[in-house]
């Protein structure tokens, strides 16, 4: 099982660099042991102009069946022969690339210790598969490869050199040739190397859509085959491919609504240079959350849909708040946020009160329990209504903060945006706005089903016919919850 990289450089940017990159030195021949044998990595050519990494992976046949999906239920074994006697320690396959992560894991994750401006810098890569099973043919490793940028070259491998007339065997060989950063490149092997191959050596668990969405970050949200990339990586498991696709949904939204707070929020009206400009909605609304939270004393807050960090950065600057955890789907939400934080300059002090986290919020995670308060700004109008029960459990039901803190447009305020036109909702993104009736019957129906009081409040200016431009609910858990929570761990 073997592949090759490899960068051409001048003498400015010596190739040499994919040494650097790889954290592996062209000198040496080394060794790394894995669970299905060992994996080697040479170099055969180390100069300013060319350098080539190959890695072979060694597969021990007797210890791909012990520990992989070798035996049947029940620990009756499979067909014995079929077992040992298999392709798996010749071609390209999810051993490979599980090889790839292992040893190329700090590439891989786009860290270079020794020169970090490197991992950034996109190199002209060539990326050579002698041979690997795909189901889909030269045709399918264009569909995967070429919307990606790669120019592709893929032939099928006949099955007999000297027997043209028998056809061609269900193998491939490519090359990839392009310019890109060596994680990008990493990442899209890790997860298409298996997609072609349509098949694991391993047991698919559920931690595998964590790492599907890894890997594809910043590609596969708006991948043309990312339906069949899933399915396959998954193994065609039918609720973890559906798990991840409403992820990778969310990944695609969260991307295409880089800005926390829609323009109209921010529209300011037009005012003579001697007339006092009113504040912007969106800081009105971070406002009136940063007065509800010191209301309720809270100190460690959840931003749930934290964008790019703009109510983070706010709740920063509130000393009451020892910790503040921003959690968005998009990582590209999460980088821009961790820019505007200046995150790699804050002092040590400063930087223990803050955390970045990637999460959906239609699941639960464990990692947002115990909290005094969690705030959804502007976050449960970008859901479908089918997908909010969900979100309500997670919130409600599992993280359970004391405190927690709703705002969402007033659709009847829409009637003086002079800018919105009519039946229009403020944001492409909208999936609903709601009547300030709609939203209270919602949030109280929620606080009912979770043991939560609900208070309502205004946020901009409170128009006497159609209220509000935003609408915010307080919910705090009851003294009753408390008491028969406290009575029933007791």
């Amino acid at each position: 099982m073997f592949l090759t990289i490899s960068a051409t450089g001048t003498p400015e940017r010596p190739a040499t660099d994919l040494g650097f990159l790889l954290h592996k030195h062209p000198d040496k021949a080394q060794a790394f042991p894995t669970a299905h044998g060992t994996a080697h990595v040479v170099y055969p050519e180390a100069s300013a102009e060319r350098c080539t990494a190959a890695l072979l992976l060694e597969v021990d046949p007797v210890a791909l069946v012990r520990r992989g999906k070798g035996t049947g239920r029940g620990g009756a074994p499979d067909a014995a022969l079929a077992q040992y006697v298999n392709d798996r320690p010749y071609a390209a396959s999810s051993l490979l690339a599980v090889a790839l992560s292992s040893v190329f894991a700090s590439a891989m994750k786009g860290r270079c210790n020794a020169r970090p401006e490197l991992a950034e810098q996109p190199l002209p890569l060539r990326i050579d598969v002698p041979a690997l099973p795909a189901k889909g043919g030269p045709g399918l490793v264009q569909g995967l490869f070429a919307p990606l940028g790669w120019s592709v070259t893929a032939e099928p491998v006949p099955l007999d050199d000297a027997f043209p007339e028998w056809g061609d065997s269900r193998y491939v060989r490519f090359v990839l040739e392009g310019e890109r950063r060596l994680a990008d490149a990493l990442r899209q092997l890790y997860v298409l190397l298996p997609v072609l191959d349509d098949a694991k050596h391993y047991w698919v668990a559920p931690d595998e859509v964590d790492k599907l969405l890894l890997a594809g970050e910043g590609w596969l949200s708006e991948h043309p085959e990312q339906k069949l990339i899933t399915s396959r990586y998954l193994s065609r498991r039918r609720a973890l491919t559906r798990q991840a696709m409403e992820r990778l949904e969310l990944v695609r939204l969260a991307d295409t609504d880089d800005i926390e707070v829609e323009e109209i929020d921010n529209a300011v009206d037009e005012t003579t240079d001697t007339e006092e400009q009113p504040v912007p909605l969106a800081v009105q609304r971070r406002a009136a959350i940063v007065a509800a939270l010191r209301a309720v004393g809270a100190s460690r807050v959840l931003d749930l849909g934290c964008g790019q960090g703009q109510l983070v950065q706010a709740l920063l600057g509130d000393g009451r708040c020892t910790e503040v955890v921003g959690v968005d789907v998009s990582m590209r939400a999460l980088t821009a946020a961790a820019r505007r934080l200046k995150l790699d300059r804050m002092s040590e002090r400063q930087a223990e009160r803050v955390t970045l986290l990637q999460g959906a919020l239609t699941y639960t995670d464990r990692r947002l329990r115990g909290y005094d308060a969690a705030v959804l700004s502007e976050v449960i109008e970008h859901l479908d209504l089918p997908r909010l029960p969900a979100l309500e459990y997670a919130v409600f039901g599992s993280a359970r903060p004391r405190t927690v803190i709703v705002t969402t447009p007033n659709v009847e305020y829409n009637v003086r945006w002079e800018t919105l036109p009519a039946g229009h909702v403020r944001h492409a993104d909208h999936r609903f706005e709601w009547t300030r009736e709609e939203f209270r019957g919602w949030a109280r129906a929620v606080a009912r089903r979770h043991g939560y009081g609900v208070e309502f409040a205004p946020v901009g200016p409170d128009d006497p016919e159609v209220g509000p431009p935003t609408q915010m609910a307080v919910f705090r858990i009851t003294a009753t919850t408390e008491t028969r929570k406290a009575e029933k761990a007791a």
